[in-house]
């Protein structure tokens, strides 16, 4: 049975802004910086890949994982599975069941951490938050979701180590050890964590490449994560940047749904019961109406906010749900990250995100 999604408090956010890990600039300092000032209520820890391969989306969170081989030549992320790996597979588990047993585990994930060489953001935006003297509201950190690990990280012979069941059970495994230890390291500084899942593949979910994908294990793959993350009493979030099954996430038990509205808007109300019975319950739909392409040169807080009330208006009809309560529990994002664009666009993006929040709070008298 799969564990139903529990919100850790009755949470409206109102159209609270934040947004996805990637950013295009390569100053860690510089970066956190900007997204502080632009998202004050909700920062997140810059992902930094254009430093090379370490911080790219699958290999960041690649770090002690059994097998795994980087190949900075080719820039290339693989599992090695030509020898016998049963030993340490044997030290993964034992650190896992020591740190997640619900009954006897410590909690210390620490065995997952993820080192400065693969991630400047976290440490610099560590050190920011260690000179305030008052929590923020809210803090996001964010981790490859299981499914877009298993369906992109191969063997090395380019087999998906969604095929493998040994690999696939400890890739999630390795990846919910992640996100406690993210969410324990930022929890000082916030009165709420939210923990991002970013799951691109979902996009794809259905097509013939991934024919054999079982919506089954989905669910359950992203489920166990979900679980947890909720351990630490953190908010859990689905981000995928395309069209995929919405219902998935809901079932998957997620406290946040993500999509990026701007190109993909209407998708989410072709499932009108489940994003009914999960915004009824306290479900949150994050709003990723601020395009990260160079679309954002061509927008203004006037037509955003023209196109999101289009898309709440559409929501509400083909739910049967009233309008204030999806503005209610909105939180507005961009619709993916950041890290492919030029720096300056990245820049409007995120003035963009802060300033559309703040128009609709003022719109709605929040």
């Amino acid at each position: 049975m799969f564990m139903e999604s529990r919100f850790i408090m009755p949470l409206k956010p109102k159209f609270l802004a934040t947004g996805i890990g990637s950013v295009p600039f390569t100053d860690a300092e510089y970066a956190v910086k900007t997204l502080v000032s632009r998202l004050p209520e909700s920062p997140f820890w810059p992902q930094l890949p254009r430093l090379g391969i370490h911080e790219q989306m699958q290999a960041q969170y690649s770090e002690a994982l059994p097998c795994i081989q980087i190949d900075r030549e080719n820039n290339r992320l693989y599992f090695d599975t030509t020898g016998d790996y049963t030993e340490s597979f044997a030290g993964f588990y034992e650190a896992y069941l020591s740190a997640m047993d619900p009954d006897a585990g410590s909690g210390d994930c620490s065995a997952m951490a993820i080192s400065p060489e693969f991630s400047k953001g976290i440490y610099a935006f560590e050190k920011h938050l260690q000179t305030r003297t008052d929590p923020l509201p809210f803090v996001k950190v964010q981790t490859t979701g299981p499914c877009s690990f298993a369906l992109s990280v191969t063997d090395q012979d380019r087999k998906f180590m969604y095929y493998y069941d040994d690999f696939r059970d400890m890739i999630v495994k390795a990846l919910s050890m992640k996100c406690r230890w993210q969410i324990q390291k930022f929890q000082p500084y916030a009165e709420q964590v939210i923990c991002f899942l970013d799951e691109p593949v979902l996009s794809a979910y259905g097509s013939s490449t991934y024919i054999s994908v079982m919506r089954t294990d989905i669910v359950a793959m992203l489920n166990e994560v979900i679980a947890a993350i909720h351990q630490d009493n953190a908010l859990a979030a689905i981000h995928c940047c395309g069209n995929t099954e919405w219902s998935i996430l809901i079932d998957a038990g997620t406290d946040i749904v993500n999509f990026d509205a701007f190109e993909f808007g209407e998708t989410i109300a072709m499932y009108p019961e489940a994003v009914a019975e999960f915004l009824n319950r306290g479900g949150l739909l994050a709003w990723g109406v601020v395009p990260t392409s160079v679309a954002v040169r061509e927008q203004s807080v006037e037509t955003l906010a023209n196109h999101f009330e289009k898309l709440m208006d559409h929501l509400a009809g083909k739910c049967n749900v009233a309008k204030r309560m999806i503005a209610e529990q909105a939180i507005i994002t961009p619709s993916c990250g950041t890290g492919v664009l030029e720096p300056e666009d990245a820049e409007k993006v995120f003035e963009l995100t802060s300033e559309l929040s703040k128009a609709m709070k003022v719109k709605y008298g929040f």
